[in-house]
């Protein structure tokens, strides 16, 4: 298997992934972003994964923590959701620089 293009997708992706990170103000925007970055790293556990069985390596180490990431992403996004939604109850707005306002 040849890993140039899945690596090379994944590392655009994952660029992608920290500009929307570093440059976003709405925390939804935000958030899609960081799943962005977590599906990056998924492609290269697979790939990592597959490289691994191609040598004849038959422990599918890179699958198993590819799901692991997956359950992570779901667990960051239900945090992250419940923390946006209080977020825009209390101040009517997803911005986050009103974030830092939320501990008075």
């Amino acid at each position: 298997m040849q890993a140039a293009f899945p690596l090379v997708f994944a590392a655009l992706l994952f660029c992608v992934g920290v500009f929307g990170v570093l440059s976003r103000r709405n925390a939804v925007l935000v958030l899609m972003s960081v799943e962005l970055m977590l599906a990056a790293v998924t492609i290269n556990l697979v790939t990592f994964g597959l490289l691994a069985a191609d040598r004849g390596d038959v422990v599918l180490t890179g699958q198993i923590f590819a799901l692991f990431v997956l359950a992570i992403g779901a667990a960051e996004v239900g945090v992250g959701l419940a923390i946006i939604l209080l977020l825009y109850r209390n101040r009517a707005t997803v911005n986050i620089d009103d974030a830092d306002l939320m501990k008075y």
